[in-house]
């Protein structure tokens, strides 16, 4: 779905007949919104020549209006400031020897869609946002939120909730706008798009609540990046007293080549959870403790990838592992998250070791603080430390790429919304 598509039907919508009082109450009863995200991220990154320091702003104002015969519109613009510092926009950008730091001066309509409600039925028209999953937790279609410049969707989405406890949703995506900019090349860019998103849910109970998906992605300009992915998700929570809760999540996919990838492959997902939330007696209001092991599995030629998905959140936030290596990736990680007086609190330890040939990539600790200020404001630091296992095994396998280079990165925010 083009940007042109949407703006011809936002143009024909007023000459539906009806009601002049009607229409101009949808519209002057609708909802202005704007966000702001300022943020300094430093990175040390052993592939660079030089260490990156980015100061960025990212502002998003917004239109949401109100309801008429169904029918409304939401328009959203998004200006990711450059404020200072030196960095590297997009990997390979030329005549910068300086760390990636993947925040582009950019301007650019985020969303524009038209949207069309009829009792449990919704159809949306236009640039969009489709997540299937809480945030950050976008494994496979996501907006990359941590980015200031979010990936957004040309697509055509449909959800239909007429079942109790049950969400079946559908989108055809034709053009991905990604989270480097409209001045990088090619598939950097966007990605041309004629891809199927299917998805499942049933929450009926806490302690079982299941998701299947099929995404079917093809990319013009990006065959190597086309896939077809189907999998089956079971996760949920269940108390064993007042004050402890077990929580797990049990996962596996299958992906293949799809559309015109010139390879041809098959490799695995499982993803196998465990943990125990505790609310103690003391000052702590919840302590979240959880064990996880995902496999993205490898055969030496190609991988499990993921290239819709919020990455950020998986892997380690060093994001050493955007791109599953050809040998895939086994993720061993422990996480703790807690609260105090508002003050949130999450840090993870990751034990990296390929699928093909079982060898050491490395290990990862991350730390995260943050803290809400009122109903509107919030800031918050992060700190991420990946120190690559040089072993003779992964340097022949992999030689000077992300896994085998060390990387520290640093970040601080403060947020606005309103």
């Amino acid at each position: 779905m083009r940007l042109r598509h949407v703006a011809i039907l936002l143009i024909l919508l007023p000459a539906v007949p009806a009601a002049a009082e009607s229409l101009t109450e949808a519209v002057t009863g609708g909802d202005f919104y704007a966000r702001f995200r300022y943020r300094y991220e430093h990175v040390d990154d052993d592939l660079a020549a030089r260490s990156a320091n980015a100061s960025t702003l990212r502002s998003v104002v917004g239109y949401r209006s109100g309801e008429f015969n169904g029918f409304s519109v939401l328009l959203e613009g998004e200006q990711v400031s450059r404020i200072g510092g030196h960095y590297r926009e997009y990997p390979g950008q030329p005549g910068n020897s300086y760390a990636v730091v993947a925040d582009p001066d950019n301007t650019e309509l985020s969303q524009g869609y038209l949207q069309y409600q009829l009792d449990n039925n919704r159809l949306r028209i236009g640039r969009q946002i489709i997540t299937y999953r809480e945030a950050p937790l976008h494994r496979f279609i996501g907006t990359v939120l941590w980015r200031q410049n979010w990936q957004t969707f040309d697509a055509i989405s449909f959800e239909n909730t007429s079942f109790k406890n049950m969400r079946l949703s559908y989108a055809w995506i034709g053009n991905v706008n990604r989270i480097f900019g409209n001045n990088s090349p090619g598939a950097l860019s966007h990605f041309n798009s004629s891809s199927h998103l299917f998805n499942f849910k049933y929450d009926r109970y806490d302690i079982a609540n299941l998701e299947a998906y099929a995404y079917l992605l093809d990319f013009g300009n990006a065959p190597a990046a086309s896939s077809r992915t189907i999998g089956l998700r079971l996760d949920g929570k269940y108390p064993l007293s007042d004050r402890l809760m077990a929580v797990y999540a049990l996962e596996y996919a299958r992906q293949n080549d799809y559309g015109d990838n010139p390879a041809s492959y098959g490799v695995g997902y499982q993803l196998v959870q465990g943990g125990i939330s505790v609310k103690p007696a003391g000052i702590l209001e919840v302590v979240t403790f959880k064990g996880s092991f995902e496999r993205l599995g490898g055969n030496g030629r190609s991988a499990f990838q993921t290239p819709l998905g919020t990455n950020h959140a998986f892997q380690g936030t060093a994001d050493r592992f955007l791109n599953t290596p050809a040998d895939g990736i086994r993720d061993y990680y422990f996480t703790f998250n807690t609260s105090l007086h508002g003050f949130k609190l999450a840090a993870a330890y990751h034990l990296l070791d390929s699928d093909e040939f079982g060898y050491r990539y490395g290990v990862e600790f991350d730390i995260q603080l943050t803290r809400k200020l009122g109903k509107h404001y919030g800031f918050g630091i992060e700190y991420a430390d990946y120190d690559a296992d040089r072993n003779a095994v992964s340097l022949a396998r992999n030689g000077n790429t992300t896994v085998t280079a060390d990387a520290r990165k640093f970040w601080f925010f403060v947020t606005a919304g309103f």
